[in-house]
């Protein structure tokens, strides 16, 4: 009995922990994809993929973290032509970013979106 308590204990110590490894997760996702998305949409920009794996090692995800979200962001958008599928809560939080960026873009208009990325940290001049 005095296992089970010990258990649960634990369990319920874990479970806020991997909640917020979740959201940090999750955020990252959303600057990952509004990264891309402003290469894209936006005039001039970039994107280095060091950048991006440098902000994953800030925010202590576990290495692979990038390239998993990256290939996931790939997939989502171009319909299963590039890329490749990742596990069902990364491609969920793809979607929920790609939403939340599509909103914000609407919201803002692609110029303040654009000019709101490039203080970011993300995206980079092209060729600087």
């Amino acid at each position: 009995m005095r296992t089970r308590f010990l258990i649960a204990g634990l369990l319920l110590i874990a479970a806020p922990a991997q909640a917020a490894d979740d959201h940090t997760r999750s955020n990252y996702v959303t600057m990952v994809l509004q990264a891309f998305a402003a290469k894209v949409e936006c005039p001039g920009t970039d994107v280095v993929y060091q950048d991006l794996v440098q902000k994953a090692q800030q925010m202590q995800l576990p290495e692979g973290t990038t390239e998993q979200v990256r290939k996931a962001i790939a997939w989502m958008h171009t319909g299963g032509k590039m890329g490749e599928k990742q596990s069902d809560d990364i491609m969920a939080e793809v979607a929920v970013a790609t939403q939340t960026t599509d909103l914000d873009q609407r919201r803002l208009g692609m110029s303040s979106w654009c000019e709101k990325q490039k203080t970011a940290g993300l995206i980079r001049s092209k060729g600087g």
